[in-house]
């Protein structure tokens, strides 16, 4: 259990600097050992906790350049929608969590570079519809970077002002899921716990990830996200069906 422990809190700490540097990747990379680890059913909630405190760490750093109308057009509607979506999840056997976090990481992957290639701009109330869908999303998949990713860059969001709305906006969406998860029952003092020791790994790396941030050219950014997806996706389908 302590090797465990240890390989969760490695991961962690990289997880952490990936996701400090594309604004995503922290759950993709950690859902997989989370899994093997604690289980499906006990993995998601402890992400959640974890993933509460590596947006705190990225708001922090990004603080002043947080996008307040952005924000709250998407966070608004996503918040209730993320409820939602995590009382659909504890409904569903945990061998069909596995099989839907593998297939919807893999799913990613084509449409994330499509939604790219069309180049689109957004108005806040579309970011808005944005925010109900993906809400929902992460309530039952968790990691929805590879859709919250675009929705804000096609809003106009780059780099430090991107980094900052996109976390503060999940900030918000996860505490919903975490008092829907607590009052489910869901989320147990020891569970808490664990959240909270991988939730520090996880803010190490994001705080050591700030100055890399400008230096990351686009193309490095998509290739990394990539294979988060592909890896993370494999991974959990093998562990579904062994």
């Amino acid at each position: 259990m302590e090797s465990s422990y240890l390989f969760v809190l490695v991961v962690g700490l990289a997880a952490g600097a990936i996701s400090g540097i594309i604004g995503t990747g922290s759950s993709i990379m950690l859902m997989p050992v989370l899994i093997v680890a604690f289980g499906p059913k006990q993995a998601v909630p402890i992400m959640a906790v974890a993933a509460v405190m590596a947006n705190i760490a990225r708001v922090y750093t990004w603080r002043r350049e947080i996008h307040w109308k952005a924000f709250a057009a998407y966070s608004l509607p996503g918040i209730p929608f993320a409820a939602l979506g995590a009382r659909t999840l504890w409904e569903l056997p945990a061998h069909w969590v596995d099989i839907g976090l593998a297939l919807f990481f893999l799913a990613m992957i084509p449409v994330r570079h499509w939604l790219q290639s069309k180049q689109i701009r957004i108005s806040l109330w579309q970011l808005s519809a944005a925010g109900a869908v993906i809400g929902f999303l992460t309530g039952i998949v968790l990691s929805t970077g590879p859709l919250s990713v675009p929705a804000f860059t096609s809003f106009g969001l780059t780099k430090g002002a991107f980094l900052a709305t996109e976390a503060a906006s999940s900030l918000a969406i996860y505490f919903s899921k975490i008092a829907t998860f607590r009052e489910l029952g869901a989320l147990p003092a020891d569970m808490i716990l664990k959240g909270v020791i991988v939730g520090s790994s996880l803010m190490l790396g994001t705080f050591g990830a700030k100055a890399i941030v400008t230096r990351m050219n686009a193309a490095s950014f998509h290739y990394v996200l990539d294979v988060l997806l592909f890896c993370s996706g494999i991974s959990l389908l093998w562990a579904a069906f062994h």
